[in-house]
């Protein structure tokens, strides 16, 4: 049955009830046409609840709007939804990516994240290719995806909407590794779900490194909004040392924008629950509105938070990784680097929820606190202890899945 304007629907009774499902719900394929973001594929979503969200196809299929009830849930950045093809891959010496960073989720690899780095290539047998350079973040957030779907689908008395599509990060000597994404919601309900596969698609053996960038903002995130998970150890902030608490900012409240505000990042230790779940979430008590974003420890076992409260850039990120924040790197020389042969995959789940009201913030909190309790001090020492990911990498069977 469908929920909604306070009344349960059978699917019946929603066709008597108007000429289309797009009166109230559905999902439209639509195209930007203007400035940096002219020609650039977007579905919208809308669930008839007060959820809407738009899907960036030509985008690697990220999520560039989030809104509820009007109230926005999703950030902006000044650059805009940018055109792929003005996008410099290499530019700036890697950090070229933040010319096109925006919007709610941002997916980050597929064969690199985090900052720019030099590896070696020799995986790839190709003598002019002795290392490759990496990016920040790597390249797939800037890759069109091939739109393979997207509708309204009924299930019964329930309807789902949905949209699939491949993003392929390939080139000649070297990576071609398929990102397959699927992404549903329920008319009437308050929950994006988004399912991954990153398939290489190849013959060589190749690095594989994936986390999602997510980005909140103003509203739900203003100057108190509460950071809530399961931490059981922080384990690395970036603005540790001799100024650790110099901006007067810690992990646990968001403050105002900051003018002249340094970026912080941490990486926390999470536990899941007993199906290996981390919920995490941002909440708003003023507004009664949170966002939960539940990601499966098996598959993302790396946490970071990322604070940018610099006026004019106000954001905070929920960062779920298959790696530390120590690089590619380190996660080489660490055994912990994910390899992929032909047709190996890893898959990945998330969640994303809005949370509507003192209940259900009050419940969201709740559930956290019952699998770890996460440190009171706003400035929690960071231990410097990254737990070994060696386990299962370089084995096919523990952590790989096959199409």
């Amino acid at each position: 049955m469908v929920d909604l304007y306070g009344t349960t629907h059978s699917r019946r009774d929603l066709a008597a009830r108007s000429g289309a499902l797009s009166q109230f719900a559905g999902v439209r394929l639509m195209t930007l046409d203007n400035g940096v973001e002219r020609n650039v594929r977007m579905l919208e979503f809308r669930t008839g609840s007060g959820l809407r969200f738009t899907v960036l196809v030509d985008r690697a299929m990220d999520i560039a709007e989030l809104e509820y009830n009007g109230k926005a849930i999703g950030w902006h950045s000044p650059t805009g939804f940018r055109n792929p093809g003005l996008h410099e891959v290499e530019g700036e010496k890697g950090i070229g990516w933040t010319r096109s960073f925006s919007g709610f989720l941002v997916t980050c690899g597929l064969d690199h994240t985090l900052g720019p780095e030099e590896v070696p290539a020799d995986n790839y047998n190709y003598p002019g290719r002795p290392t490759a350079r990496h990016t920040l973040h790597g390249r797939v957030s800037t890759i069109p995806a091939r739109l393979t779907g997207y509708g309204e689908q009924w299930r019964g008395d329930q309807c789902i909407l949905w949209a699939e599509g491949i993003v392929q990060q390939s080139t000649v000597f070297g990576e071609d590794l398929h990102l397959l994404r699927r992404i549903e919601a329920d008319v009437g309900g308050r929950e994006i779900r988004l399912s991954d596969r990153v398939v290489n698609h190849g013959f060589l053996r190749t690095p594989h490194m994936f986390f999602y960038h997510v980005n909140l903002g103003y509203p739900l995130l203003d100057e108190g909004a509460r950071y809530l998970a399961p931490i059981s150890d922080v384990v690395w902030a970036s603005h540790a040392g001799a100024d650790y608490r110099a901006q007067g900012i810690g992990y646990a409240k968001a403050a105002a924008p900051v003018e002249g505000f340094a970026e912080q990042v941490w990486q926390h230790e999470m536990r899941g629950d007993a199906n290996g779940e981390v919920p995490v979430a941002l909440i708003n008590d003023r507004l009664n509105l949170g966002l939960e974003v539940v990601t499966n420890k098996n598959q993302l076992p790396c946490a970071f938070q990322w604070q940018n409260f610099q006026a004019g850039n106000y954001t905070m990120g929920i960062e779920p990784s298959s790696h530390h924040v120590l690089g590619d790197l380190a996660a080489r020389e660490r055994g912990e680097m994910i390899w992929l042969e032909h047709d190996e995959a890893r898959a990945y789940d998330a969640r994303f929820t809005v949370l509507d009201g003192a209940d259900e913030t009050a419940a969201c909190e709740a559930r956290i606190a019952a699998i770890a309790q996460q440190p009171k001090d706003d400035f929690p020492t960071p231990s410097g202890q990254f737990p070994s990911l060696a386990s299962g990498r370089h084995d096919r069977t523990p952590t790989a899945t096959r199409r």
